[in-house]
């Protein structure tokens, strides 16, 4: 006798009747997934998520009477629920995103984008999938529960030719806000890829800039990487790389495929560190699904430079940390808390001996 085995139960939300059923179609493309349930307000999302208790949400965050961010604070105080933001490609669309996954939402996707219907192994169809998946696994806590980071080393002028590096996904705009407030004024170069669809990614570095010390923005194609400034890779259809001139280093904004069903990819950005930067790099892959950035990861290593991963436990989904970790690319496993901590503590520093061997250590909670 065969077990069956346990599906992924889905209630989606939206006010439009037409996207219900849109959604509901992409999503029964899975065998894996049921849909349990289609709500178009709050009071009727209340009702099927105590009827169903489902394991994912898909949100639609502008709907008429409550919104569904307000939904969305309310049920992650009481009872947390895996929730995949649907939101349109707007400036107010892009903001609200953001306030939502500060408040406990593990990931969006772009409303717009739904309509396509590509089905290709990098397609819209198949990311959306990717994406429920990922949220039925993410470890959600309730609301208020917050992470607060140890406070950063200062720095001695070795900052100037330090870069620091992240990558991350799924649960990352939350451990992004925990750790980049830490960074001081005169942080080293940063850059980060975090999967996000076009458009939010702006939104997103817009409000770090808000609570950062340093600067934080969007990257554009030509900016030079500089202390003081965090550049993060715009989300859509281009991979960020860093390159090296006469006079510094400078961000290039390529198209190319998909590396690891992403672009931009970790994976891309890192092993262009591993060759302008070698040894004067420090590196994290945080909380995500899948593999993207492991490899990348480990070029860094190899050339001499710092690599850290967040530990299983602080991680929403524990993929791409753990891929990093399983093949030899990370120093050490380091707590959310920590990271900040771990990364800056590192500038100007070389590995210990036994961290150029493969594997590590885990870095427990101080």
């Amino acid at each position: 006798m065969t077990l069956r085995r346990k599906r992924i139960k889905v209630l989606v939300v939206d006010d439009s009747s037409m996207f219900r059923q849109l959604l509901t179609n992409v999503l029964s493309t899975d065998e894996d997934i049921e849909v349990v349930g289609a709500a178009a307000g709050a009071a009727e999302a209340r009702a099927m998520m105590s009827l169903h208790r489902p394991d994912v949400i898909t949100l639609d965050l502008e709907m008429p009477g409550e919104n569904g961010l307000d939904l969305l604070k309310d049920y992650m105080a009481k009872t947390p629920v895996g929730t995949l933001v649907i939101s349109a490609h707007t400036q107010r669309g892009a903001s609200m995103t953001i306030k939502a996954l500060e408040a406990g939402a593990v990931d969006v996707i772009d409303k717009s984008l739904l309509s396509l219907g590509d089905r290709s192994e990098t397609g819209n169809v198949c990311s959306v999938v990717r994406r429920v998946r990922a949220a039925s696994m993410a470890r959600v806590s309730k609301s208020g529960a917050t992470v607060a980071a140890s406070p950063a080393p200062m720095f001695k002028g070795v900052a100037d030719d330090w870069v620091v590096a992240i990558g991350s996904s799924t649960g990352g705009v939350q451990a992004l806000t925990v750790l980049l407030p830490v960074f001081p004024e005169d942080c080293p170069a940063t850059v980060i890829v975090q999967h996000m669809p076009e458009g939010f990614t702006a939104a997103f570095a817009k409000r770090l800039n808000t609570l950062c010390k340093c600067e934080v923005k969007e990257a554009e194609d030509g900016d030079q990487l500089r202390s003081g400034l965090v550049l993060i890779a715009p989300g859509g259809d281009r991979h960020m790389s860093v390159e090296k001139k006469h006079s510094g280093l400078y961000v290039r904004l390529t198209e190319g495929e998909h590396v690891c069903f992403s672009r931009p990819s970790v994976d891309v950005l890192f092993k262009s560190l591993a060759e302008t930067c070698g040894n004067s790099l420090s590196a994290a892959i945080l909380t995500g699904m899948g593999r993207d950035g492991a490899e990348g990861l480990l070029n860094i290593r190899r050339a001499g430079g710092r690599t850290f991963t967040q530990d299983e436990p602080t991680s929403e989904v524990y993929g791409m940390p753990a891929r990093a970790w399983e093949n030899g690319a990370s120093e050490a496993q380091v707590p959310l808390s920590n990271i900040s901590k771990t990364l800056l503590g590192s500038v100007g520093t070389k590995p210990a001996p036994h961290s150029t061997r493969t594997g590590g250590i885990a870095l427990s909670q101080s």
